[in-house]
C-alpha cells in the first residue's frame, strides 16, 4: 500500500514539475523588455550596431552551421526577408559558430543567403539573450523591445507569420500584440 502511495505522490510531483516548467517556457516566449544591444562584425568584418536598426522591425536569429533545424529554417527565412525588406524590416542572422569565418562565408554562399551574416564567435550574444539552443530567434518592434522569442526551427514565411510581422510594421510604435506562431 506505502509503495502505491509513493508511487502517486511521485507521478503528481512529475505532473506539477512538467506544468511548471511548461508555464516558465511559454512565458520566456512573450516579453517586452528591450533587446540587448549588441556590435559583432559581418561577414566583410564590418561591426554592426543593433540599435541602430531601431525604428525598424527586426528578427535576430542566433543559430549555428553544424546545426540542421538552423539550415532548415534558412531559406523561408530568406523568403521572408526577401518579402518585407523593402518595408522596414531587418533579418540579422548571427553566426554562433567557434570555427573559422570562412565556413560561415561557405554556409551562407551555399544556402544563397542575401541577409545579413554576423559572426559571434564567442557566443556573447547568445550569452545576453539567455539562448540555450539553436536556432532561437528574437522578434524586435520598431522601439527595439523583445515582442517574440521564438525557440527551435520556424517557417517563417508563412501567411499567418508574415501577417504578424506586417501588424508590427504597420505601427509606428511596433507594438501590435504578440505575433502568432
Amino acid at each position: 500500500m506505502a509503495n502505491r502511495r509513493g508511487v502517486k505522490i511521485a507521478a503528481v510531483t512529475a505532473a506539477l514539475g512538467v506544468v511548471i516548467l511548461v508555464l516558465a517556457l511559454w512565458g520566456r516566449g512573450r516579453s517586452l523588455a528591450m533587446a540587448p544591444d549588441f556590435a559583432v562584425p559581418d561577414l566583410a568584418g564590418q561591426a554592426v550596431r543593433l540599435s541602430a536598426y531601431r525604428g525598424q522591425v527586426v528578427l535576430v536569429n542566433l543559430w549555428a552551421t553544424w546545426c540542421p533545424p538552423c539550415k532548415e529554417e534558412m531559406p523561408s527565412m530568406e523568403r521572408l526577408y526577401q518579402r518585407l525588406k523593402d518595408r522596414g524590416f531587418v533579418l540579422l542572422a548571427v553566426s554562433q559558430d567557434e570555427g573559422d569565418v570562412e565556413d560561415v562565408k561557405k554556409f551562407a554562399k551555399e544556402m544563397k543567403i542575401t541577409f545579413p551574416v554576423l559572426v559571434d564567435p564567442q557566443g556573447d550574444v547568445g550569452r545576453n539573450y539567455g539562448v540555450w539552443g539553436y536556432p532561437e530567434s528574437f522578434l524586435l518592434d520598431r522601439s527595439g523591445r523583445i515582442v517574440e522569442r521564438v525557440i527551435g526551427p520556424r517557417t517563417w514565411d508563412t501567411p499567418k507569420q508574415v501577417a504578424a510581422i506586417e501588424a508590427l510594421l504597420a505601427t509606428d510604435a511596433g507594438v501590435s500584440g504578440t505575433p502568432g506562431h
